[in-house]
């Protein structure tokens, strides 16, 4: 089960039932604090409250959260979508460090899986870039990482903007913010909690 804040865009955890996934989203707000800093918000998340319960899927299984809660359906105003912007560059921004200053290769798990840090960082790029177009916004594979920037700065400009229902694209761009920094920090903790 996941357990994801609507205002704090990727805060995100999982574990094994509704309680469990809320503890340890709670552990994780230190880490998640670094990403509001760098996007120059204060962090003070309170007490959590449960507002909607969304059932999950096969890829929720499989450890992605992946149902649209009907609160992503609702008008989103330019100051949110904004604020919900500066979050996923400040975790774009917080990644590039992380991996730039980490080991190509990372720590294994105790079956001997896990992607070395390339690879990390490969798939979050092409995740993203997938994510985007449910978005409408679609970009060629990356040839370089100038390719890569101009995907995100496109992706971040039409996320920025208001949007009222209805939908013209495969996922609100709410869910888009929501799901695309999920998982840039998600892989972020990953490298972190992998480095050799």
């Amino acid at each position: 089960m996941f357990a994801c804040t609507l205002d704090w865009p990727g805060w995100c955890r999982v574990d094994k039932g509704e309680e469990a996934a809320i503890d340890r989203l709670m552990t994780y707000a230190p880490r998640y604090e670094v990403i509001a800093a760098r996007a120059g918000l204060a962090f003070d998340p309170g007490e959590p409250a449960v507002v909607a319960r969304v059932p999950g899927s096969m890829t929720t299984d499989f450890g992605a959260p992946h149902s649209v809660p009907d609160l992503d359906l609702e008008p989103l105003p330019g100051p949110e979508a904004e604020r919900g912007v500066a979050l996923l560059r400040a975790a774009w921004a917080v990644f590039g460090e992380v991996a730039a200053v980490s080991p190509e290769e990372l720590r294994k798990g105790p079956r001997g899986g896990g992607r070395d840090l390339s690879k990390v960082v490969a798939h979050v790029e092409e995740a993203e870039r997938s994510y985007a177009r449910y978005a409408g916004v679609r970009h060629k594979p990356y040839k370089s990482v100038a390719d890569r920037d101009a995907m995100r700065a496109e992706l971040a400009e039409m996320l920025s903007r208001p949007w009222s229902p209805p939908l013209a694209t495969g996922w609100p761009p709410r869910y888009v913010v929501r799901r695309t920094a999920w998982h840039v920090i998600d892989h972020l903790w990953e490298i972190e909690d992998r480095r050799a």
